[in-house]
């Protein structure tokens, strides 16, 4: 199945995927401040988490005393922490013209939940689509690293990152592909580059999309 995908009119909403310890936060941090240091209104968020009722969620989704869940169990749960933070966060934020800079979102689900959990990737993303009302991000960063040296990162693992290596390789390869497929709104960066080059390259690419919406 194929969605036709809803961009927001207003605002500009920017997405960062990639697997365990590929330094999402570091970036997504980075670009927050320096687009507040320029005068934009930025959002910085991220799912599971992001909202109150995300909050409950992301401990059941994440705790490793949670145990193991159903595979279509945990593909609704991460679905139901996304419809309420794109409800009550992400749509009024982008109305208002903000700059909504997201830590994960659809694309993590049909990675870890279709691709890792094999999935029919298809039945994942029409109820991830549906939850988000289709909404798209404006662009998605995707920071590429290989799962051991992402993994090596932790000393405690929750329960999606205490999955086996081949599970974190399919959703590496999902990541990857979905970048491709789309390559006006990807950006494809090798996590293992420093921090501040990799920074630059991902301003490169949404300086001009700020630029566009402040027309």
């Amino acid at each position: 199945m194929r969605f036709p995908g809803v961009y927001a009119d207003t605002g500009v909403f920017v997405c960062f995927e990639g697997g365990e310890g590929s330094g999402k936060s570091t970036q997504s941090r980075l670009l927050a401040d320096t687009l507040a240091a320029d005068g934009f209104t930025p959002l910085l968020t991220h799912e599971p988490g992001g909202t109150e009722v995300g909050r409950t969620i992301r401990r059941i989704v994440l705790s490793p005393e949670t145990g193991a869940l159903a595979d279509r169990c945990e593909a609704l749960l991460y679905a139901a922490d996304k419809a309420e933070h794109v409800e009550t966060l992400v749509l009024p934020a982008l109305a208002r013209g903000e700059v909504v800079i997201m830590d994960r979102y659809v694309d993590s689900t049909l990675a870890y939940q279709g691709a890792g959990r094999t999935l029919p990737v298809a039945e994942v993303e029409e109820v991830a689509r549906w939850a988000t009302r289709d909404l798209r991000p404006h662009l998605t960063v995707v920071l590429d690293l290989e799962p051991s040296a992402g993994l090596g990162r932790f000393e405690g693992r929750d329960r999606i990152e205490g999955e086996s290596l081949e599970f974190h390789e399919r959703v590496r390869h999902a990541f990857l592909t979905m970048a491709g497929a789309d390559p006006d709104h990807y950006l494809v960066l090798d996590a293992r580059a420093p921090v501040e080059e990799i920074h630059r390259a991902i301003l490169a690419r949404a300086i001009p999309l700020l630029e566009q919406a402040a027309r």
